[in-house]
C-alpha cells in the first residue's frame, strides 16, 4: 500500500480508502453483515486505514457495520471518516444529536474524519446560519471530532467560496477522467492542494461505469492502442492516483475479486508516473465516451445559473450516465433525486424548466437545452421518489 500526507496534520493516509457506500448486500437489500465485516478487516490487513461512512448509507446501517468491523483492535488502525447530513438539521441541537448518535452507532469517541455532507452554495449558507462553526469547533475541543472538513456536489464558483471561508483540513470532490469539468473538477482539485487541504476523492470510477470491463467497443478499441496494456478500471484509477493533489481514492468495493484488483493497483500507482502517450489516450478516451453520449453537456457551467433554479449540468450527467452505461433506470432516478435536491429541499429538477431560452444563449455546444430537458425529466423523474429519497436519507436524529 502507498501512502500520502495530509499538508496540515501529517496524517499519512492509505491512498486507497474503503468507502462504506456500496457494502454488500442479501437478497431483500439489507447488508450482509458477515461479508462486509469481512471484507472492511480484509481491506484494513492490506493496509487500507481510512475508512468512509455517512449517515444516510445503507439506510442508516452503514455506520453500525463500520463500527462492528472495527472491534477487536481494528479501531486503532484506522481513522474513521463521517459526514454532518445538512438536510437533516434545523439548528445546533440537531447536529450535536447526529454526532452523538453516529458516534453511538459507530461505537467509538471520536470521528477521526468529520465531514459537511454533500455542500453546495445554499446549503453552506445555510449551515453557517444555523452555527456550524461553532459546533464544529465545540466538537472538536471535547475531543468528539478531530479533522473537520466537507464533501461537494456544487460548481467551481461555490467551491472555491467555501474553501476560502474556513480553514479546513480536507474535502471530498468527484472527480474521474470524464468529470475534470463538472462539479469541482480539476480547478477545483488544484485550488484546494493549494490551500494546504488534502482532497479525497469520490467517483473515481463514475459508480463503477468505467470500470467495466465490457467497455463500448469504441472505448476498448482505444484502449487496445495502448503500448502497456491495462483494465479500465487501471486506467481510470491510475488517473486519479496520477494527480499528486490527490490524497485518498474512496472505493465502494463490494466484491472480493474487486477489492483485490484495487489493492494490487493502490500499491504501485504513484503520482506523476503516467506519461505523455498515456495521458493522451485517456483524454481521447474521455473525448470518445462524450461523443457518446446523450446529450452533449461538458459541464462548462456557462447555462447557469438558471432562472427558474434547474441544476441544468448535473440533470444532463446524470441521464448521461444512466443511458450511457445502460444503467437501471430506478437506480438513475434515486441519483437524480438525491442530486438535485430531493435531500436537500432545494429542488432543481430538470422539469423546473420553463423554457425562457436564456440557458441557449450562452451554451458553447448549441445544446436544444429545453428540449433535453424534458427528455430528462421524462426519464429520471418517476412519481413518489422525491418523498422516497428524503425519507430513506432523513431518518431519525433522536
Amino acid at each position: 500500500m502507498l501512502y500520502r500526507k495530509v499538508p496540515k496534520n501529517q496524517d499519512s493516509l492509505s491512498s486507497l480508502g474503503f468507502g462504506a457506500m456500496r457494502l454488500p448486500v442479501n437478497e431483500d437489500g439489507t447488508i450482509n453483515e458477515v461479508k462486509a465485516i469481512a471484507q472492511i478487516r480484509r481491506s484494513i490487513d492490506s493496509g487500507v486505514n481510512y475508512i468512509d461512512t455517512a449517515w444516510p448509507y445503507h439506510g442508516g446501517q452503514s455506520e453500525i457495520i463500520v463500527g462492528k468491523a472495527l472491534r477487536n483492535g481494528y479501531r486503532d488502525k484506522v481513522k474513521i471518516a463521517d459526514k454532518l447530513p445538512p438536510w437533516a438539521v434545523k439548528n445546533t441541537a440537531d447536529m450535536e444529536k447526529i454526532l452523538d448518535k453516529q458516534l453511538e452507532k459507530l461505537g467509538v469517541d471520536t470521528i477521526d474524519y468529520y465531514l459537511l455532507h454533500a455542500l453546495e452554495g445554499e446549503s453552506w449558507d445555510r449551515l453557517k446560519s444555523q452555527g456550524v462553526i461553532d459546533f464544529l469547533e465545540a466538537a472538536k475541543r471535547a475531543g468528539k471530532i478531530v479533522n473537520i472538513g466537507f464533501s461537494f456536489h456544487g460548481n467551481k464558483e461555490e467551491f472555491t467560496r467555501i474553501v476560502d471561508e474556513y480553514n479546513w483540513v480536507f474535502c471530498q470532490i468527484q472527480y474521474n477522467f470524464l468529470d475534470t469539468q463538472n462539479q469541482a473538477g480539476t480547478t477545483g482539485l488544484q485550488y484546494a492542494a493549494s490551500k494546504g487541504i488534502a482532497v479525497m476523492i469520490m467517483e473515481p470510477l463514475r459508480g463503477g461505469n468505467l470500470s467495466k470491463p465490457d467497455a463500448p467497443p469504441a472505448i476498448q478499441a482505444m484502449w487496445d492502442t495502448a503500448e502497456t496494456k491495462r483494465t479500465p478500471v487501471e486506467w481510470a484509477l491510475r488517473w486519479v492516483w496520477n494527480h499528486p493533489e490527490v490524497t485518498v481514492v474512496l472505493s465502494g468495493m463490494n466484491l472480493d475479486e474487486h477489492i483485490d484488483q484495487n489493492l494490487a493497483l493502490a500499491g504501485k500507482a504513484e503520482a506523476n508516473t503516467l506519461n505523455a502517450a498515456e495521458l493522451a489516450l485517456i483524454s481521447n478516451v474521455a473525448d470518445k465516451y462524450r461523443e457518446l453520449m446523450p446529450v452533449g453537456c461538458t459541464g462548462c457551467q456557462y447555462c447557469m445559473p438558471c432562472p427558474a433554479g434547474v441544476n441544468i449540468p448535473s440533470c444532463f450527467e446524470i441521464f448521461n450516465t444512466g443511458r450511457m452505461f445502460e444503467e437501471p433506470q430506478q437506480r438513475t432516478q434515486f441519483v437524480y433525486a438525491v442530486m438535485n435536491g430531493g435531500a436537500r429541499g432545494n429542488k432543481t429538477y430538470a422539469s423546473q424548466c420553463v423554457e425562457c431560452g436564456q440557458c441557449m444563449e450562452h451554451c458553447p455546444q448549441h445544446i436544444e437545452i429545453p428540449d433535453r430537458l424534458k427528455e430528462v425529466a421524462a426519464y429520471c423523474e418517476a412519481e413518489g421518489i422525491v418523498e422516497n429519497v428524503q425519507s430513506a436519507l432523513t431518518g431519525k436524529i433522536g
